[in-house]
């Protein structure tokens, strides 16, 4: 499929399915409790699934005001029991932060009750004061380590039955996976630097690309990954994504509700010692806003389009809740839904 240089769309490419997915942060609202910001994430997944989107996505952040669910599991565990049609992924679970046998079960548990609608993606996260909270240190986020879980996670989802520690990190005899793997399960990895691209290439796992990179640098790790000479695997893109009649209109709601939340993103304490990244938070608004799926709905489509036919990828993950208010929120998930979705997949 591509696209012409005034954003018109040319005939659809043949290959797999294109699925659109909701992302959701549980971000807090304002005056409200967390558990209120939890239950409003319940409710725009529930909307999700009404809207027509194929899946949500739910990321994982500990000790911060970035996002209220500790847990990707856990809450993709009640979502699965309160949607009949929707998979549910993680994106991601902080992989760092458990031991990796215990998340192979807890996945394994998922995709046994949900008849194979969840999805588990993984995250290396960075180098806070989780680590020393869970007590597996910052060995365990340093590339080795994080290599070291990543394969001892395929190991345990890889259907053998029994698994073994083999390393220094994780010491153990034989024991039985229980329940059972019914199928061989795909692992996601969220990627933005080059070696965990790599990683994830020579396993042959599929990656989960963030919001903060354009098409252009999304496409950039994609050609770096099939360097590798892996196969070709159904990598994801994600995309801030808000509409509304004009874009003055959308600009003017992100740049009052989300300023303020993104500030809270960088404030996790650091075991490493390394100073927090200090980004000029108004430019960075200003870049998401330039890339993204933001205004009318025909905008959003050609936007959506042209990074389909810029990356290849054939799954996308929509963070939906840019605007401060959980119905705001509810709208946005209903016209991507209603305007925007069926559109994109006619093209597709």
């Amino acid at each position: 499929m591509t696209a012409d240089p005034h954003g018109q769309a040319g005939p659809a490419a043949a290959g797999p399915a294109l699925q659109v997915d909701a992302f959701l942060l549980a971000r807090p609202v304002p005056d409200r409790s967390h558990g209120a910001a939890l239950r409003a994430a319940v409710g725009h997944a529930v909307a999700a699934e009404r809207a027509g989107f194929d899946g949500v996505w739910l990321a994982e952040h500990h000790f911060s005001g970035y996002g209220t669910c500790p847990s990707a599991v856990a809450l993709a565990g009640h979502l699965l029991g309160r949607t009949s049609r929707l998979r549910v992924g993680t994106a991601a679970a902080i992989l760092p932060n458990r031991h990796p046998v215990a998340l192979a079960e807890e996945a394994a548990l998922l995709d046994a009750v949900s008849s194979g609608r969840f999805d588990l993606g993984v995250a290396r996260g960075g180098p806070w004061v989780d680590l020393e909270v869970f007590g597996t240190g910052l060995d365990r986020y340093r590339h080795d380590g994080f290599t070291a879980a990543l394969d001892l996670l395929l190991a345990g989802l890889s259907g053998a039955g029994t698994l073994i520690g083999d390393d220094d990190r994780f010491p153990f005899r034989e024991v039985a996976m229980v329940p059972a793997v019914e199928r061989r399960m795909p692992v996601w990895v969220a990627a933005t630097a080059a070696p965990t691209v790599e990683l994830a290439a020579a396993r042959g796992l599929p990656l989960l690309l963030g919001m903060h990179d354009d098409d252009i640098a999304k496409a950039a790790m994609l050609h770096r990954y099939a360097a590798t000479g892996t196969a070709a695997a159904p990598h994801a893109s994600t995309h801030l994504a808000f509409v509304a009649d004009t874009v003055t209109e959308a600009e003017t709601v992100l740049r009052d509700a989300m300023p303020g939340w993104l500030a809270t993103a960088g404030a996790s304490v650091r075991l490493d010692g390394s100073a927090a990244q200090r980004r000029d938070l108004d430019a960075y608004l200003e870049h998401l806003l330039a890339i993204h799926p933001v205004g009318p709905p025909s905008r959003c489509v050609a936007r959506l389009h042209a990074a389909l036919a810029a990356t290849g990828v054939r799954r996308l993950l929509l963070m939906v809740e840019g605007g401060r208010d959980p119905g705001r929120t509810r709208d946005n998930i209903e016209r991507l839904g209603r305007e925007v979705l069926p559109e994109l997949r006619r093209l597709h």
